[in-house]
């Protein structure tokens, strides 16, 4: 495989939404998440109310990467390799003794089915993305709870939590202001999203008058798709993509077959009958990449037309559509940001009053390297024994170099390169740190003491 990744040189160039075109004030929307989950279970499944308080430091408990052990109520932080580097029960830290106790120096029972991205399991879950995040600090907080009062050794509440999700997050729930998240977002979109900047819509214009055709494969439903490309991109977001598919249910969009999974045509944002095929651009429903890809080389008469898709999700975004459909991968990492703790360069130079929100934010984010929970990248191997302790990419960090092309912090990151501008990619044969852009993750550098330990 070539050693570099260039957008020219893609035919097509497909976007994530959530995250991804459009970004969100983290810290806002990580709080209504969990309130919005939290006010369920005290509600309608009878939980302490005391899950409604937070404490302003506590979203640092959410990073990206962990696994919750449902059964256990732990939650795990895994090495490359399958094995626990950190663990809590519920909020608290686990020793290294008890992590060694209780895990040992071996791969977690379950890396087996979780390294290989499968996601539906009553064993364990996967944090990979910010929707889900507040969602761990909140089962963390019911382990506490249910520990206080019952003390309990398994753990049976998952049940509720998904209820909860599906309560606040179903398809019906926007157009009927159900649960708190939708009616809260659609009240004061300018609390929650932040407006695409300029340079990002010049990017998109300037791909789509190279010739790309542009796709946007969300599995937001298009009521929720239109409010935020409204906002974020403006009433005429519609004219910057070829192909708008909303509900597309990733990873499943991915894996699943044109039998399984047919694309639909919408009317008034519902669903109608499904289609034998995929003829001509438009804006449709739920659909598969099998039939999107028979579409795309119709448009660009190439019998192997090269795709981009661009995500911040490892699970939904990133290695369904690199492992199933082989397309290129950019993975959006904001965690990059945060690892350097700086503000781009451009957006220091200019002079308050001009920065946008964007900028403003980026500081502020509370989980962008957790204080419990270290490094997204890289973390301390306690020796055995009285072994030095070594130390050892984490599993999510793995999983980047493996199956993204490139990662980068936004959009915004790369969107005044010129198009042919050419990008290291990951590959087996480079370095750990190729494939990021503007540059690697600080914890990956040698002979830096940035790992956080506690």
């Amino acid at each position: 495989m070539q050693q570099h990744f260039s957008l020219a040189e893609c035919d097509v160039v497909g976007f994530d939404l959530d995250h991804t075109l459009c970004r969100y004030h983290l810290p806002q929307s990580a709080r209504l998440i969990y309130d919005s989950f939290a006010h369920y279970l005290v509600t309608e499944k009878g939980y302490d109310e005391d899950l409604l308080t937070l404490a302003p430091d506590s979203l640092d408990f959410c990073c990206k990467g962990l696994v919750l052990d449902i059964e256990e109520g732990n939650f795990l932080k895994l090495a490359e390799d399958g094995t626990v580097l950190r663990a809590s029960h519920g909020t608290k830290s686990m020793t290294i003794e008890e992590v060694l106790e209780i895990y040992g120096r071996k791969e977690w029972k379950h890396f087996n089915t979780v390294s290989g991205m499968v996601s539906r399991t009553a064993k364990y879950y996967l944090y990979d993305n910010y929707f889900d995040l507040p969602g761990a600090l909140l089962c963390a907080r019911v382990v506490d709870s249910l520990d206080q009062h019952d003390g309990q050794k398994k753990y049976d509440f998952w049940k509720d939590m998904v209820a909860a999700i599906q309560h606040n997050y179903k398809i019906s729930a926007f157009k009927e202001d159900c649960g708190m998240y939708f009616p809260e977002v659609k009240n004061h979109p300018d609390k929650y999203l932040q407006r695409c900047p300029e340079s990002v819509k010049k990017w998109l214009k300037q791909l789509k008058n190279a010739g790309k055709i542009l796709l946007l494969i969300t599995s937001s439903h298009s009521d929720y798709c239109r409010l935020l490309c409204e906002h974020v991109l403006g009433n005429d977001f519609e004219e910057y993509f070829d192909i708008l598919i909303t509900n597309a249910l990733k990873p499943g969009f991915f894996s699943h077959t044109p039998n399984q999974r047919p694309f639909r045509t919408l009317e008034n944002d519902e669903e109608q009958e499904a289609l034998l095929s995929l003829e001509k651009p438009g804006w449709y429903s739920q659909g598969n990449a099998i039939q999107l890809y028979d579409l795309l080389k119709k448009m660009t008469g190439k019998l192997d037309p090269k795709v981009v898709y661009f995500g911040d999700s490892m699970h939904s975004d990133i290695f369904p559509a690199h492992h199933y459909s082989n397309w290129e991968t950019v993975f959006i990492l904001e965690e990059l940001l945060g690892d350097k703790g700086i503000v781009p360069a451009k957006a220091e130079s200019e002079p308050l009053e001009k920065k946008g929100k964007y900028e403003g934010d980026q500081l502020k984010v509370p989980y962008f390297v957790s204080k419990q929970w270290g490094s997204f990248f890289m973390d301390r191997l306690p020796g055995l024994e009285n072994a030095e302790e070594t130390l050892v990419h984490t599993w999510s960090c793995k999983c980047i170099s493996t199956y993204s092309t490139i990662a980068i912090p936004s959009l915004e990151a790369i969107a005044d390169l010129p198009l042919d501008y050419r990008f290291t990619r990951f590959s087996s044969n480079s370095s750990a740190t190729a494939g990021y852009y503007p540059s690697p993750p600080r914890a990956l550098l040698p002979n830096e003491d940035s790992v956080t330990t506690k």
